[in-house]
């Protein structure tokens, strides 16, 4: 079962722009070589809450595919990429290190995100 801070930072996520979410995903790539790749792996959750993480972004962004698309091709899968990548650094954050946890979210806290405090 997702937490609430995790929901309410998946909700508040699909909800941003087309060009906010590609400025999130592009900040991540930039990350990935910083540790992200390493932290993204450190940040699995269980089976059953990574499928419920994963149903509830797919199911917010879908309505949202033409429109994300059209601002930049493949930008609908990007920001599915973007947003379960920090919301799994939420969700596990009591497992993180600090510095993991810290490069996983910066995409948002950048873009203005109220992200919950490392908890490890």
């Amino acid at each position: 079962m997702l937490d609430t801070e995790t929901t309410q930072f998946v909700d508040a996520a699909t909800a941003l722009s087309a060009t906010n979410l590609e400025a999130a995903f592009d900040r991540q790539i930039d990350l990935w070589t910083e540790g992200g790749k390493e932290a993204s792996e450190a940040a699995g959750p269980s089976a059953s809450a990574s499928s419920e993480l994963d149903h509830r972004i797919r199911a917010a962004l879908l309505p949202r595919a033409d429109e994300l698309n059209e601002h930049l091709f493949g930008l609908h899968s990007d920001a599915r990429t973007a947003i379960s990548t920090a919301a799994r650094a939420i969700l596990t954050r009591r497992r993180l290190t600090a510095e993991q946890f810290t490069v996983l979210v910066t995409p948002f806290v950048e873009l203005g995100f109220d992200i919950p405090a490392h908890a490890g």
